[in-house]
């Protein structure tokens, strides 16, 4: 019978939106990414068997939808909303300054390096669901991990010499 489009949009729209939002900085961004995420899966909604594979296509959709925007964006710059702040959130951690330091040193990662590092530490996905999301080889994917984890440990350890 197929699955229920409205239902997999409630279900699913924070996900989306939430790793478009992260990778792009940019909320405009984020949510034209999502919304043509979402008309993308209306199209091919046949296709999908169930729920979690609905999950599943969607969380692949936006990431290479995010990495391939990235890409445009690098070759004609955007002149948009960067310097509006993100939503106020809760706060989980004790050091503000810490977590906006990894956000913008996250952000300055490769696209493809950026992608992997959200989807593995927002999203909680493993390195070989992250390889398969992205079509990318498991050893891709965990030396993407590797480097950019030694890169941001430096940056930070860098940082915290200057203070």
């Amino acid at each position: 019978m197929g699955i229920d489009f409205t239902r997999t949009v409630l279900e699913n729209q924070s996900l989306v939106f939430s790793l478009a939002l992260r990778f792009l900085r940019d909320r405009a961004g984020a949510e034209e990414l999502a919304q043509d995420v979402f008309l993308q899966l209306y199209r091919k909604l046949d296709e999908i068997e169930t729920p979690v594979h609905a999950t599943w296509w969607l969380r692949r959709a936006i990431s290479h939808r995010c990495i391939d925007e990235a890409r445009k964006r690098k070759l004609r710059p955007r002149i948009g909303l960067d310097a509006v702040p993100e939503p106020a959130v809760e706060n989980r951690s004790g050091d503000p300054l810490l977590n906006e330091r990894l956000r913008v040193l996250v952000e300055g990662l490769p696209a493809n390096a950026r992608m992997v590092v959200l989807l593995r530490y927002q999203e909680d996905l493993d390195p070989t669901e992250i390889a398969e999301l992205l079509d990318m080889p498991i050893s891709t994917v965990k030396s993407h991990l590797h480097r950019s984890l030694t890169a941001l440990r430096e940056k930070l350890e860098k940082k915290e010499v200057c203070r």
